[in-house]
């Protein structure tokens, strides 16, 4: 577990009223088809702000799937992309401690205070990066949030490693530091 997300789950009953355990048995007795279903639920019935939300529904499914396990699976036929999500989580995470690094099944979101990267693989040869920026002109390479729609602003397609330079260092950057 990243320490990003250990602090989220230390400070969770001091910010929530709840430990992680207590949340988990709250979601058990409900029964919801989807991810943002619960997401809601916990925010309008309980209170929780949506990244804790989120992460209290993200954890209490993926209670028999690890996080290894999911991006596994998300790679799985597109192996080739693998260094390319490598390298970007390694950017990522040197940008600092306060980044929640959080798989799903199709898609890895990194949070700090909110989203502000998605990484998903989105064909064989081709990984989709999207990025929360305001007032940033689209471009040829940053472009419109395509297929991500609200959740981001822009996304870069990357096919290999070499894709990840200083430019798209610095948009990660940019998004980073504007989700305060």
């Amino acid at each position: 577990m990243d320490q990003a997300l250990k602090t989220m789950i230390d400070n969770m009953p001091e910010k929530t009223g709840k430990s992680l355990d207590e949340w988990k048995k709250i979601l058990t007795k409900e029964a919801f088809e989807k991810h943002g279903q619960a997401v809601k639920y916990l925010k309008t019935e309980h209170g929780v702000t949506h990244g804790f939300a989120n992460t209290i529904v993200l954890l209490s499914k993926e209670e028999n799937q690890s996080s290894e396990d999911l991006v596994e699976t998300q790679y799985k036929g597109k192996e080739v992309l693998i260094p390319i999500y490598e390298t970007l989580i390694n950017h990522l995470q040197s940008l600092g401690n306060d980044i929640t690094i959080t798989p799903k099944k199709g898609s890895v979101s990194i949070i700090r205070k909110r989203q502000f990267v998605l990484i998903k693989p989105a064909t064989k040869s081709r990984i989709d990066l999207g990025f929360k920026l305001k007032d940033k002109p689209v471009e040829d390479r940053l472009g419109d949030s395509g297929p991500f729609g609200t959740m981001c602003t822009h996304r870069v397609m990357i096919s290999e490693v070499s894709e990840i330079d200083e430019e798209l260092k610095g948009w990660i950057q940019e998004a980073y530091e504007q989700s305060v």
